[in-house]
């Protein structure tokens, strides 16, 4: 009997292609051919099914049930079963079996029981090439009424009621945004869609480009319309193809239903977009250096005033904002600023999409209201600390945000909050640490991002940022001073205060947080000239504790360098000289008895 299920949707994000080495589509494929079935169930790629670390997964439609695959035979066995039983929930098979196993509905699921999906509420749900599956989930019925039933002004007023605020990092008020830019009367206007997303670690608006685009594309056309604006620019990093490929077919859909193009929905409103992948730089993500990389000049900041709604791309009144912003914006017009503003706290309307990643049990996207706590997200959605580590840290803001510790878990997450606790939302980032990562060497390798991302245009950046990195260097390398830290704060101070773009203000965050925080290890690494947390190589003796030894053997057993001399039962002795200093005996043994 074939069950009420007409789709299957699988992950295809590149965690759960790389976790294991199975070709999703391939072997659904495969499977439903033999099963005689192919013709009838459609196969959907989409984002992030369920948390990265029990991927890659499928899930049936309607029904909505996740499945994980672990093997070939495991895929075909729950497709045979499922078809038989005509769409039933399966019983859970016995832990030894290789059957793939169902993961339970997403409201019995920790790492969704407190989330809360506005933005990412297709996600999985719908074909994002399909414009027929995102109408049917109330898609371009915001744009409808928007065009109908209401005045720009009218939609301005909304966005301003709705409280929503930039998910890009900066924070600033959209509708005030918006408002800005229509009262210039210099035409044409562009709204530009910031999709560059190069923080590490960082995949919140890929998710969103590749799951739901034209969720992105219907508040992009809405901006246009409050704005004045008659053209839109999409700027996506170009490492991002399916991402690219997905917005594409949008695109092109959108034009032929009348959704973009001249005369849209025969209202009189012209508004098209077009796509413009990335310069590959990092600090093209900044308004001014995207609007340049789109002119086709070098993607550097410019000193503001005069802002992008007054001058922006080619000179003209420019509307920027990021992926998930837009793709709030229809959800927005549709159910009416307020219910945005139910959600989340005062000064922080709505939810926050975070990509969670580091140290966490449960690496993957959340989406939850703003204002819920560190706690709630690391250690109710995220699972806690994987093994036996304790945590230590986490970094908010991608490589210029700051690092917050234990005290900070009670933390409400808004724009205010971090930003006083010295941190900063940013993009979304949330990377834990536990209690293997040494803070210096975070501090050395947030440093060296934004140095190696630097446009170099002004000096402060340029080339204070290599003075601080220089010093962290020194330290790490055990030639630190105790008036190095002195130096280094002086330094990123300056930094911050004289850059003239966001990258340079706010790339001393890093150091800055460490600095106020973790200040013992910096001490360490200079007074003692030992790393606490056993990171940094040059600090390390490389030396058995006899009394932590427990005669295991593990030590010589990794060693690529036979550098460890080991007989049963006795105390292992490393050689100096061959040592090369990899750490394998360090991450191999289980008591830390290697200092």
């Amino acid at each position: 009997m074939i069950p009420s299920v007409n789709r299957i949707a699988f992950c295809t994000s590149r965690t759960c292609k790389f976790r294991r080495d199975v070709d999703v589509r391939a072997l659904l494929a495969g499977a439903l051919e033999t099963l005689g079935v192919r013709d009838r169930i459609d196969l959907v790629e989409t984002e992030c099914l369920i948390s990265c670390y029990q991927g890659p997964s499928i899930m049936f439609l309607p029904g909505g049930q996740v499945h994980q695959v672990l093997s070939e035979e495991g895929l075909a066995d729950t497709l045979k079963s499922f078809l038989a039983s005509g769409g039933h929930p399966l019983a859970p098979p016995p832990a030894e079996s290789r059957r793939d196993r169902e993961i339970p509905g997403i409201e019995n699921v920790d790492f969704f029981a407190k989330q809360k999906l506005v933005v990412l509420r297709n996600r999985g749900h719908i074909d994002g090439e399909s414009i027929e599956e995102y109408i049917v989930h109330d898609g371009y019925l915001a744009l409808y009424k928007a065009l109908t039933a209401m005045t720009p002004e009218e939609v301005i007023a909304e966005m301003k009621r709705s409280g929503l605020r930039g998910r890009g990092g900066a924070g600033f008020p959209t509708g005030r945004k918006w408002e800005e830019t229509r009262k210039y009367n210099r035409f044409p206007k562009y709204v530009i869609c910031n999709g560059d997303e190069g923080d590490p670690g960082a995949f919140m608006d890929r998710s969103i480009m590749e799951s739901d685009p034209h969720a992105v594309l219907e508040g992009m056309i809405l901006c246009g319309y409050a704005v004045g604006a008659s053209r839109g620019c999409i700027y996506v990093r170009a490492e991002y193809p399916l991402a690219l490929r997905m917005l594409g077919t949008a695109i092109a859909t959108a034009r032929e239903k009348g959704f973009l193009g001249r005369n849209v929905l025969g209202t009189g409103f012209d508004f098209d977009v077009d796509i413009y992948p990335g310069a590959g730089a990092f600090v093209c993500g900044e308004s001014t250096a995207l609007m340049f990389s789109i002119e086709g000049k070098r993607g550097m900041p410019r000193i503001k005033p005069p802002r992008s709604t007054e001058s922006g791309l080619w000179g003209q009144p420019t509307c920027l904002n990021n992926v998930e912003t837009f793709a709030n914006v229809p959800r927005i017009i549709l159910e009416g600023g307020e219910w945005f503003r139910s959600i989340g706290t005062e000064d922080s309307s709505g939810t926050k999409v975070f990509s969670l990643t580091g140290a966490v049990k449960n690496v993957g996207l959340v989406e939850v209201p703003m204002g819920t706590d560190l706690r709630t997200i690391i250690f109710d959605i995220g699972g806690g600390i994987r093994g036996n580590a304790r945590f230590k840290a986490v970094q908010l803001g991608g490589p210029s945000g700051g690092c917050l510790t234990e005290k900070h878990l009670h933390l409400p997450v808004t724009f205010d909050s971090l930003q006083d606790a010295g941190a900063m939302m940013g993009s979304g980032g949330i990377v834990v640490m536990d209690d293997t990562n040494c803070m210096v060497d975070v501090a050395r390798f947030f440093t060296q991002f934004c140095v190696d991302e630097s446009c170099g245009k002004c000096v402060p950046c340029r080339t204070g940022l290599n003075v601080m990195l220089d010093l962290l260097e020194k330290i790490i390398e055990g030639r630190g001073e105790p008036s190095d830290l002195e130096d280094l704060e002086k330094m990123a101070e300056h930094v911050a205060d004289t850059s003239h773009c966001g990258l340079g203000q706010a790339a001393p965050n890093p150091v800055l947080s460490t600095l106020r925080h973790f200040r013992d290890e910096y001490e360490a690494h200079i007074r003692e000239k030992r790393c606490p947390a056993l990171v940094c190589t040059d600090l390390l003796r490389f030396e058995v504790d006899g009394d932590a030894c427990r005669r295991c053997g593990l030590c010589a057993r990794v060693c690529p360098a036979d550098a460890v001399a080991w007989i049963k039962g006795e105390i292992a002795v490393i050689d100096r000289d061959r040592c090369i200093r990899c750490k394998s005996c360090i991450r191999a043994c289980r008591f830390r008895a290697i200092r």
